[in-house]
């Protein structure tokens, strides 16, 4: 009896306003923990079973799933246009939707340092569940764990999807041909100078926000137009220049783009003058870029126009057989090789 109401005194005096170790250490206070903060955000049949991993049923007709996990590391955790739990939906979301898959289902695994305000947890939260159901996906499983004050910073997120693939779906980064057309969705670097902005405590004349959003409701809308889409990929890390050098790897074949027909907007612009950044090498979670059919072009282009993620979407160059890598007609007409990142522009960016 004296052992039980010793440990029972300790349940009682655990805080609500910070995690304490005791929250990752599978005891009644990390049931709790989960039960009171996570369950009521994420609530679905699938998770409220609780069990190590989530069943469903789908369609027999559906015979191809897409799988993905990405780990969230980003510093700060909160920045103009969103936060770390937005970014853990949206970015997985759009892995998944750049293979041409429907997301359906997300995993979430929180590591947390010991210390961390509650309070700041469940706006995390909050943020993922509305990330969630934006995208019309369900968060139906994951884990918590908690470590030791100092040995880790704030607030880790991993996120794994799985979504369905439709027959008549082929989309690779190998699959780009010569003559093919390719479409960025709108103006890019706003994430990585949003960020760094927040981080250094950068003030612009003009406020720039994250650009972080699903981007599978624009997906789903260039499919309609044609499901011949060759390539798909969101230019995260890296930026798009190191995005476009990928795909031409992938599909061995050059890539021409042209300097004045790149959406960057001015604010953007004075940003990376500032701090001496390229903005084509700046990373970005809510656009994407996809290499079509000639022919399929006007029509893709329509189709993402009408959505609010590809109001601004432009064609911006073209596949070519030869040099196999990615060239910049620039604005005052000359013509220069475009490679791949080397290095790590910003560290912690997603």
């Amino acid at each position: 009896m004296g052992i039980e109401k010793k440990g029972s005194s300790k349940i009682s005096k655990i805080r609500a306003d910070k995690v304490l170790l005791a929250h990752g250490s599978g005891s009644k206070a990390s049931h709790e923990f989960v039960a009171n903060l996570f369950l009521p955000s994420f609530s679905n049949p699938a998770l409220e079973q609780l069990n190590d991993g989530a069943v469903f049923e789908i369609s027999p007709q559906i015979r191809s799933f897409a799988f993905t996990t990405d780990s969230y590391v980003i510093d700060p955790i909160f920045f103009p246009g969103g936060d770390i739990g937005r970014l853990a939906v949206c970015g997985t979301v759009n892995d998944l939707a750049m293979n041409g898959a429907t997301p359906l289902y997300l995993s979430a695994g929180f590591i947390i340092e010991e210390g961390f305000e509650i309070e700041i947890l469940r706006q995390v939260v909050a943020s993922m569940r509305q990330a969630a159901e934006e995208a019309e996906v369900k968060i139906v499983t994951g884990d918590t764990k908690v470590v030791n004050r100092g040995q880790l910073d704030k607030l880790f997120i991993n996120t794994s999807g799985i979504g369905f693939l439709r027959e008549d779906i082929d989309i690779s980064g190998r699959n780009a041909k010569v003559g093919d057309k390719v479409i960025v969705s709108g103006s890019i670097g706003e994430h990585g100078i949003a960020v760094i902005s927040k981080r250094e405590g950068l003030e612009f004349d003009a406020p720039i926000t994250s650009d972080c959003a699903p981007l599978n409701s624009l997906v789903a809308d260039m499919l309609s137009a044609t499901t011949d889409i060759h390539c798909l990929r969101d230019p995260t890390r890296g930026g798009l220049a190191t995005t476009l050098n990928e795909l031409a790897a992938q599909s061995n074949v050059g890539i021409l783009i042209e300097e004045t027909k790149i959406p960057i907007n001015e604010p953007v612009k004075g940003a990376c003058e500032l701090l001496g950044y390229d903005a084509l090498y700046v990373a970005n979670e809510g656009k994407l870029v996809a290499v079509v059919p000639e022919k399929d072009a006007p029509q893709v282009l329509t189709k993402m126009r009408e959505n609010r993620y590809g109001r601004d979407a432009t064609i911006i160059g073209e596949v070519i057989p030869e040099p196999k890598r990615v060239l910049l007609k620039t604005a005052i007409g000359g013509t220069r090789i475009l490679d791949m990142l080397t290095g790590e522009l910003l560290p912690r960016i997603c």
